[in-house]
C-alpha cells in the first residue's frame, strides 16, 4: 500500500473503501504476503482508529456540543458498520489463507488466535444492533454529563460534589450526598429505558451468534481464553471470603472513630480524625507539574514519558458542565500519542486517577513501536495492571504533593482502604452483569432487587434506612454497564496483579520497575498469563492468593504502619 495521505478523510467511507478493497484483493501466495498484508492493514486501521479516537474525545469533552455529537454519531452510524464488515472479510481471508499456517507461531500466534475467534463470532445481522448500542451509550453519556446540582451557592457537577464527602461537617456531607442522589433519581427512568433496550439488543446479538445468553457470548467476544465465567464466580467467592470481611472491619473502626452509629453512605470518605480534606493541588497545571515531579523522582524514563503529554492537546483534566463523567486514556494509534481525560476537582482521588491514567499512557508509549496494531494494546486484565500498579508504585514519592509526612501517611492509608472496598465493588458490579445478562426478560424491580442482594453480599457495613431508592438505583452510575458490558472484572484481576507488584517493589523497587517496563513493552503480543509472568507476578484469582494479599494490606493498615 502506498503511504497514506495526511488529508485522507477517514470519516468518509467512499475515501476508505478503495483502500480496504486493495487489501482484500491482494493475492496471498506465501507467508510473506500474509505478513505484508497484516502490516499494511495495521497502518490503515491505525489511521482510521485515530479518527474515531478524536471524534470520541471531542464528544466526551463537550457532550453539550451538538455539532461534535453529530460528528461522532455520523461516524458510528455510517462508517463503523462498514468497517466491521470489511474487517471481518479481511480477518477471514487471513485466517483461511493456507500460507498463514507458515507464519512464525511465536510472533503471530496470539494475533491469529484472536482473528479466528472474531471470524467465528461475526454475524452481519449484528452490525446494526451494535450501532444502536453505541448510540444508546452516547445517550447515556449525554444524560450523565448533563447532571449538575445547585449546591452551596453554585451549580456543580457530580464530580465536583465529591469533595463535600470529605468535609468534617456531617450535616453538610449528608446534604451533599442527598442532593446528588436526588439528581440521579431524576434520570432514573430514562436510564432504565436505555438499559432495557440494551439488554434486548445484547441478547439478540448472542442468539444470532449461537449462544444461549449474552454473558457467554461476550466472554468469548472479549477473547477471554485464559478464564471462564465460572472463574469469575470464583473471584466473587474469593472477594466475599477475604476482602469483604476486612472492608467491614474497617467500616466498624471508622464508625467508632467518628463516634457515629450507624455508619451512613456519607461517612465513608471523611477523615476519621476530623482533619480537613486533603487538597494536594489547585488546578490542572499544578496537578500535571507535581505528577511530573513524582515520575522523574521514580525513574527518569517515566518522567520523560509523562512530559511528552504536556503538549500536543494530550490532556483534558478538570471537571466542568457538559463533560462526560469518568476518566480514560485513549491512544491515538496513527500518531501514537496518548490522550488523558479525567474530571479533577482538587481531591486526592484525582492524584490517584492521574497516575492511573499515566500508567496506561506509559503502556501505550512503551508499545507504540510495535508495527502490528493488534499488539499495541494488551488484554485489559493486564492493561489495568499497568495503571493500578502505578497507583501503588508511586506511594513512596507522594511527598511531591504533600509537604507533611502526616499527609503522605494519610493519603496512603486512604488508598489502601479504598482498594479493599473497591475489590468488593468490582465483584458486585461483575456479579450484577452476570445476573442481568443470564436472566433475560427480568423486570426493572427484579433488576434492582438483584442489585440490593449483591450489595448485601459485597457492600460496606452501612445503614441505608430512609434512602432505599438511591441504593436500588446506584448501579446506574457505573458507566461500564452501558458502554462496555462485562468490562469490569478486569479491574479486580489487575488489582491482584498490582498488589503483587507492590509486594515486589517493597523488596526490590528497581528490579520491579525493570520488569514493569519490560512487560509493558510487550503490548499484547503474548498470552495473558505470560504477560503477568513477564512482570514478575502471577495470573491467579484463587482464594489463597487473595487471602495472602489481604493479610499484607491489613498489616499495612495497622496503626503506625502507614
Amino acid at each position: 500500500m502506498t503511504q497514506l495521505s495526511p488529508t485522507l478523510d477517514a470519516t468518509d467511507w467512499s475515501a476508505l473503501e478503495p483502500l480496504y478493497g486493495e487489501l482484500l484483493a491482494r493475492p496471498l501466495r506465501c507467508a510473506g504476503c500474509v505478513e505484508s498484508l497484516l502490516l499494511d492493514r495495521s497502518e490503515l486501521d491505525a489511521f482510521v482508529a485515530e479518527t474515531a479516537a478524536n471524534l470520541y474525545i471531542e464528544m466526551t469533552c463537550h457532550t453539550d456540543d451538538e455539532a461534535r455529537r453529530r460528528a461522532y454519531l455520523a461516524f458510528v452510524e455510517e462508517v463503523e458498520p462498514k468497517l466491521r464488515q470489511v474487517g471481518f472479510e479481511l480477518d477471514r481471508r487471513i485466517v483461511e489463507a493456507p500460507p498463514a499456517a507458515d507464519l512464525d507461531a511465536q510472533r503471530f500466534g496470539v494475533l491469529l488466535r484472536d482473528l479466528r475467534c472474531g471470524v467465528e463470532l461475526f454475524r452481519p445481522e449484528n452490525i446494526p444492533l451494535q450501532t444502536e448500542l453505541t448510540t444508546l451509550d452516547q445517550r447515556y453519556s449525554a444524560i450523565a454529563g448533563a447532571q449538575t446540582v445547585q449546591f452551596d451557592g453554585a451549580e456543580r457537577t457530580l464530580a465536583q460534589m465529591l469533595r463535600y464527602q470529605e468535609e468534617p461537617d456531617r450535616a453538610l456531607r449528608d446534604a451533599a450526598w442527598r442532593a446528588v442522589a436526588e439528581r440521579r433519581l431524576a434520570d432514573r427512568d430514562a436510564i432504565d429505558r436505555i438499559m432495557d433496550r440494551m439488554l434486548d439488543l445484547r441478547h439478540e446479538m448472542a442468539v444470532n451468534a449461537g449462544f444461549r445468553d449474552f454473558r457467554d457470548f461476550q466472554h468469548r467476544r472479549l477473547l477471554r481464553f485464559d478464564y471462564t465465567p465460572r472463574d469469575c464466580e470464583r473471584f466473587h467467592e474469593s472477594v466475599a471470603a477475604c476482602c469483604v470481611p476486612l472492608a467491614r472491619r474497617l467500616d466498624r473502626q471508622r464508625a467508632a472513630a467518628l463516634g457515629v452509629d450507624p455508619l451512613r453512605p456519607w461517612d465513608l470518605a471523611v477523615d476519621v480524625e476530623g482533619r480537613p480534606p486533603l487538597r494536594p493541588f489547585e488546578g490542572a497545571e499544578e496537578l500535571v507539574a507535581r505528577t511530573s515531579t513524582i515520575f522523574h523522582r521514580m525513574r527518569p524514563s517515566l518522567g520523560a514519558m509523562f512530559d511528552e503529554l504536556r503538549g500536543g492537546a494530550a490532556l483534558d483534566l478538570e471537571s466542568r458542565a457538559g463533560k462526560a463523567p469518568g476518566g480514560y486514556q485513549y491512544q491515538r494509534q496513527h500518531s501514537r500519542r496518548p490522550f488523558i481525560f479525567m474530571n479533577a476537582s482538587g481531591l486526592h482521588r484525582d492524584v490517584v486517577t492521574m497516575v492511573h491514567e499515566a500508567g496506561h499512557a506509559f503502556h501505550s508509549t512503551l508499545s507504540r513501536d510495535e508495527p502490528l496494531l493488534h499488539y499495541r494494546s494488551a488484554p485489559i486484565e493486564f492493561s489495568e495492571v499497568a495503571s493500578m500498579g502505578m497507583e501503588l508504585l508511586v506511594l513512596p514519592w507522594l511527598g511531591a504533593f504533600y509537604d507533611r509526612d502526616e499527609d503522605v501517611r494519610r493519603a496512603t492509608r486512604v488508598l489502601f482502604e479504598d482498594l479493599v472496598g473497591k475489590l468488593g465493588w468490582i465483584a458486585q458490579i461483575d456479579a450484577f452483569q452476570h445476573w442481568i445478562h443470564v436472566h433475560a426478560g427480568h423486570s426493572r424491580s427484579e433488576r434492582d432487587d438483584a442489585w440490593v442482594a449483591l450489595d448485601r453480599r459485597f457492600g460496606h457495613a452501612i445503614d441505608w434506612s430512609g434512602i432505599e431508592e438511591p441504593r436500588r438505583a446506584l448501579w446506574q452510575k457505573q458507566l461500564h454497564l452501558f458502554g462496555v458490558p462485562f468490562y469490569y472484572i478486569e479491574y479486580g484481576i489487575a488489582q491482584l496483579g498490582a498488589l503483587q507488584l507492590w509486594r515486589c517493589a517493597r523488596r526490590d523497587p528497581e528490579a520491579t520497575l525493570d520488569a514493569y517496563e519490560r512487560a509493558l513493552a510487550l503490548g499484547g503480543s503474548r498470552p495473558l498469563p505470560a504477560l503477568f509472568e513477564a512482570a514478575g507476578i502471577r495470573f491467579d484469582l484463587s482464594e489463597p492468593l487473595v487471602g495472602e494479599l489481604m493479610e499484607e494490606v491489613e498489616a499495612e493498615l495497622e496503626p503506625g504502619a502507614v
